[in-house]
Formats: structure tokens, sequence, C-alpha cells
């Protein structure tokens, strides 16, 4: 993939300073950090890292603490170093020493350490970080870190939301910095005509040396892949939840068959969940790894549209390909070609084409934030995904319970969780709360 080595304005934020221990910490957070990462030794080494290099350890821990894309972490590990920011969590810090770790324009932000604090500090659960890196080593999942040679440097475009490590399953070397790449996404529900485009497409780009990412869903993702896969392609699939267990479960056979020959990949780790929040954080990584993004196919309110929004947010080139102006399916095509800086590519010549022109195009995006695109298109705010994604419709969680699987502090899941109560999507029992099913 075209991952080559950053140059110019990126290349400063290639690699987080690394130090030690923060001397401020004293000796019970280190001693902390050395006893767990003693237990967890010999599965670091079984996912490919070295038992006596913390780093692994560091971020693995970190990556079970914060939501992908969490600002705060990174910039806390921009700015001391995955280890010492370890160290200083697993001493339960309160805010000054939390903040003392931070940038100071971010230090300078009480409520912003705080709140940050209060999400990650309920997820601190040392047995279940071992029980996951064991589901890790069962099924042969490789670590990849920034300092790697295989780490996609695309993504380090992502700043402080770049991924804390990433969980793989295959070859480590389809994602490294050796082949240029286009990102193929669109609708899950996908039609006859979207389908072609996306099998015609990705044929077309491996003919032409490119490896095909995408997202391993139902619909466009699914087709560029298989598609990549006949051609004798490499393909790559970034998955939302942990790469233990394949998501949907219907393309289980299909992302086997991507580890055999390409990869899948994940930022969270092994044991969590695909949840809607973890699909757009996911869309991310998908548009950074990529020297263009094309929407295949999709309609008006399309999780790819939120794809196509990081892609430009990046300075990456994006393409629509259009479809009927009767379909609904391609009106989220139409919708980046008549509002954004997308460019109309109709054959694989064009999108090669876009894709050799990394960089030529303006970042203009469809919304405001990439991050929250997609939720925002729709009127709701993340946290209310978040907490919707943390509840079930049939057994009631507490509210630190909701809190803890959300990765939202407490006292705003309980704004949250009022103001969804208000509107009848949500009912508290004496046990805690569940979703309710909403008729239509």
């Amino acid at each position: 993939m075209d991952f080559g080595r950053p140059r110019g304005r990126w290349a400063a934020r290639r690699r987080p300073r690394r130090r030690g221990a923060l001397p401020a910490q004293g000796g019970s957070a280190v001693n902390g950090f050395d006893a767990l990462f003693a237990r967890a030794g010999d599965a670091l080494v079984a996912v490919g890292r070295s038992s006596d290099d913390p780093e692994g350890f560091a971020r693995t821990l970190l990556g079970t603490l914060a939501e992908p894309g969490d600002g705060v972490m990174g910039r806390a590990i921009a700015h001391v170093g995955a280890v010492a920011t370890a160290q200083t969590l697993l001493g339960r810090p309160d805010p000054a020493a939390l903040a003392a770790i931070l940038p100071p324009e971010a230090a300078a932000a009480p409520k912003t350490v705080a709140d940050a604090l209060e999400r990650w500090m309920p997820r601190l659960d040392p047995d279940a970080y071992l029980r996951s890196l064991a589901q890790a080593t069962r099924v042969g999942a490789r670590l990849l870190l920034p300092d790697d040679r295989h780490w996609p440097v695309g993504v380090d475009d992502l700043g402080v939301h770049v991924p804390i490590a990433l969980w793989v399953r295959g070859r480590t070397s389809a994602v490294a910095p050796m082949t240029p790449s286009i990102a193929l996404v669109g609708a899950r529900a996908a039609t006859g005509y979207g389908e072609h485009m996306a099998i015609e497409a990705a044929a077309g780009l491996v003919d032409r040396g490119f490896t095909i990412v995408s997202g391993g869903a139902y619909g466009i993702d699914g087709m560029a892949h298989r598609s990549a896969l006949r051609s004798d392609g490499d393909t790559v699939a970034f998955l939302a939840g942990g790469i233990d267990r394949f998501y949907p479960l219907g393309h289980e056979d299909l992302l086997t068959r991507i580890v055999q020959t390409g990869a899948v990949l994940s930022e969270v780790p092994c044991g969590s969940a695909p949840t809607k929040w973890r699909f757009l954080q996911r869309n991310r990584l998908i548009a950074a790894a990529s020297g263009a993004t094309v929407v295949i196919e999709a309609g008006r309110r399309s999780g790819s549209l939120n794809t196509a929004n990081h892609a430009a947010e990046l300075g990456r080139p994006v393409g629509a390909v259009p479809g009927p102006v009767t379909s609904p399916a391609s009106a989220g095509c139409h919708r980046l070609l008549r509002e954004s800086d997308a460019v109309c590519v109709v054959d694989a010549d064009q999108m090669a084409e876009l894709a050799g022109g990394a960089g030529g195009f303006g970042a203009v995006a469809l919304f405001d934030d990439p991050t929250e695109a997609a939720p925002r298109a729709r009127g709701v705010h993340p946290d209310t995904v978040r907490v919707l994604d943390a509840l079930s419709s049939r057994a009631p969680r507490t509210l630190d319970d909701v809190a803890r699987r959300a990765g939202v502090e407490p006292r705003r899941v309980m704004a949250v969780l009022g103001a969804l109560e208000a509107e009848g999507r949500v009912a508290r029992h004496p046990s805690g709360w569940v979703a309710r099913r909403l008729a239509g």
C-alpha cells in the first residue's frame, strides 16, 4: 500500500516522544506497571512483541481504556509517551496528576481532564486486559505499533486521533508502505448496479497494482473485497470490533479468505463489540490508510459519506460514482458531487488517476467534524450514539455499567439517559436502564 514515510509537515508527528517513568508518580504506579507487564509478558511475545519492550504493553493497555480517537489520550501519549502515560493511569491519578502529563493547552482545561479520568478509570481492569491478550494469542493476532516498519503511516495524519496500536490478522506486510492503495466504500443495501460497479472497479484497480481497502461490510465493501481476491490482488479490511470475532457473521468466510492473502485490522482490542460509534471511528482509518477514497454507491445518509468526509479533512482525494438520478441508492454520491470537492469517476482508469493525484485536492469537508459527521447529519449527538450503543433492550444496565461500556463520564451519561427517557427511547427499571424499541 502507498504508505510511504511521511514528509513535510507530517514528518514531525511521526513518532511520539518516549520518556521513562515520571518522577512525580512515586513507586506505586511504576510497581503496578512492572507487575502487570510481567503478567502480560508471554502473551505479548505471542502477538509479536519483545518480552523486554514495555511500549507494546503500554499501548495495548491504553487501548483498553480509551475509545478510538480519544484526543485526550492521544495528547498524553504524544506529550510524554505511552509508557509514562500507562504508569500514570495505573496509579489511578487525580486530575492534577493527569494534567501533569498533558501538554499545557490540554492541562489548562480542568473539566476536560476530569472527564477523561471518569471515562477511563472504570475500564482499568487488569484481569479483563489479560483476557483480551489471551484471546488475541488464540486467534493468531499480531500487534502493530507506530515504530514498526509495517505500520500504515498514512494513519499518522490523524494527529492526536491516531490509533494507539493496531491489531492484525493476516500479513502485516499487506499494510506496509509497498503498493498504492485506494478505499472503495458504499452502501450495505447495494443495488445490482452498485455491486457491478464495485466488482469492475476493484478488478481494474488490482490490475493496475492497487491494494483495495474497505470495511468488510455487506454490500459494496464485500463486493470490492471479493473482486480483489478473485483477481489475485491484495485487499485489506478494517473492522469496528475486535478481530477475534469477525463481523458481520455472514462475512466470516470472506474475512477468513482476506486473512490468508491480505490483512484484517482493528484498533480496538480483542473482545470489543462493533458498536455504531466504533464504526464511525473505523471509517477514519479506512480514509487515512488509503491514497484516495471512492464512494461507489450510497444513500443520502450512508455511513460511507462519513468515510468520504474523513478523507476530505485529511486532504485525500475523494471520488464518487454517479448513478441513476431516480435511484435513492445513489443520492449520497450525488450529494458528494454537488456539495463537496468529490470528483466524478466512472471506471478504474479514472479512480487510479484520482489516487495518483493524492494531495492535489482541497480538504473541504461535507460536515463540520469528520469524527461526528454521520450522527451530526441526523441531529444526534455523539454521546447519545455511544450511550445507546451501551444499552440492551433486554437486560437492565446500571449507570456505571453504561458509562464503562460507552466510554462516557457517568454524569454525562445521566444527562443523556434523562433526555432519552423523555423521548421514550429508554426506560428506567429498579435494576437499571434498558433501550426501548420504537415502533416503525
